[in-house]
C-alpha cells in the first residue's frame, strides 16, 4: 500500500507563514489545520499540527483489540514531489482497548508527513533490549538483521537480566504471524541456517548452555526472498519463544519470504560480544 501523503503547507498556506487573501500586511498567521480526514493507517490517524511554525505532528492511536497492545509508528518526511528526507519512528506502549492514545512528533526536512509503516504486538508480549527486566527475567529482542543477493540474516538476542541462572538447549520456537497475527501456513521453519545457506553464523548444533546473570545468547534467522510461481509470503511478525514452557515474546523481523515457502532457525549459542553500556538520558 501506499502511503497516503500529508501536505503541510499546501492544506493552509498561512499556517506556513503565508497571509490571508486580503489580511493586512503584517497581519497574524492562521492556526494550524486539525481536518479530521487526514491521513490515516492501521489504527493510526494524523489529527493536526502544533506549534508557531505548525511543525509539531500530533497523531492518535487506537487500538480495538482485546488487550493491550504495543505500537511502533513509523512517519516519512518529504518534499512536495514526494522525496523523502527523513523520518521518525515512535513507540507507544500499552495502549489499551477503546483508550486512544496521543503522542508529538516534529517534522524535520521536509513539507509533506505520511505515516510510513505501522507495528504492533500485545504489550505482554513486546520485545523489550533495554528498560526494566520482564517478570521472565530475560530480555528477548531482534536485530535490525542482513540482507545481501535476496538473503536475509535476522538476529535474536536473548538477555538474562534476572537473579538466576537460565538454561537454553535447543533452537527457539518461531510461529509466524501476518499483518493481522494471524499464523501463516504453507512455510517450512528448519532447524539451523545451513537449511537455507551456509556462513550466516546460525549453522553451529544445538548445546546446552547456562546463562548467568547478565550473560546473553544468540540465534538467527535465515530466509531468502527468491519470488517464483505461487503467491509471496510476507510476514511482519515472529512468536517467539526461547524454550518450552517460556513465556513468547513477538519480534518483528519483516518476514519477506518471497514464494520460497522456508524459513531456517538457528540454535541459541552463547554471545561473547561485550555489550555496549547504555547511554544516560539527556
Amino acid at each position: 500500500m501506499r502511503p497516503l501523503l500529508l501536505p503541510v503547507c499546501a492544506l493552509l498556506l498561512t499556517a506556513c507563514g503565508t497571509q490571508h487573501a486580503g489580511s493586512p500586511s503584517g497581519g497574524s498567521a492562521s492556526p494550524c489545520p486539525t481536518d479530521p480526514s487526514w491521513t490515516e493507517r492501521d489504527g493510526v490517524r494524523i489529527t493536526g499540527l502544533r506549534g508557531p511554525a505548525c511543525d509539531r505532528v500530533e497523531f492518535e492511536v487506537t487500538h480495538e483489540g482485546t488487550e493491550a497492545f504495543t505500537y511502533t509508528v513509523s512517519l516519512t518526511f518529504a518534499t512536495e514531489t514526494g522525496v523523502a528526507m527523513s523520518g521518525a519512528q515512535e513507540t507507544v506502549e500499552s495502549v489499551e482497548p477503546g483508550r486512544p492514545v496521543r503522542r508529538t512528533v516534529t517534522l524535520a526536512d521536509g513539507e509533506r508527513v505520511s505515516i510510513s509503516k505501522v507495528r504492533s504486538v500485545p504489550a505482554d508480549e513486546a520485545p523489550s533490549e533495554t528498560g526494566p527486566c520482564p517478570a521472565s527475567g530475560v530480555r528477548v529482542y531482534a536485530d535490525q538483521g542482513d540482507a545481501a543477493m535476496g538473503l536475509r540474516v535476522v538476529g535474536l538476542h536473548l538477555e538474562n537480566c534476572g537473579t538466576e541462572p537460565y538454561a537454553l538447549d535447543g533452537y527457539p520456537e518461531i510461529e509466524i504471524l501476518d499483518e493481522e497475527h494471524r499464523p501463516v501456513d504453507g512455510v517450512r521453519i528448519l532447524d539451523g541456517g545451513d537449511a537455507i545457506a551456509s556462513g550466516t553464523g546460525a549453522d553451529a548444533p544445538p548445546r546446552p548452555l547456562t546463562l548467568a546473570p547478565g550473560e546473553r545468547a544468540r540465534a538467527g534467522l535465515v530466509w531468502r526472498n527468491t519470488t517464483q510461481f505461487g503467491e509471496a509470503v510476507n510476514a511482519p511478525y515472529a512468536r517467539t519463544w526461547a524454550k518450552p514452557g517460556a513465556a513468547p515474546v513477538t519480534v518483528v523481523p519483516e518476514l519477506d519470504l518471497g514464494t520460497t515457502g522456508k524459513l531456517g532457525v538457528g540454535a541459541w549459542q552463547r554471545d561473547e560480544q561485550e555489550r555496549q553500556p547504555e547511554r544516560p538520558a539527556n
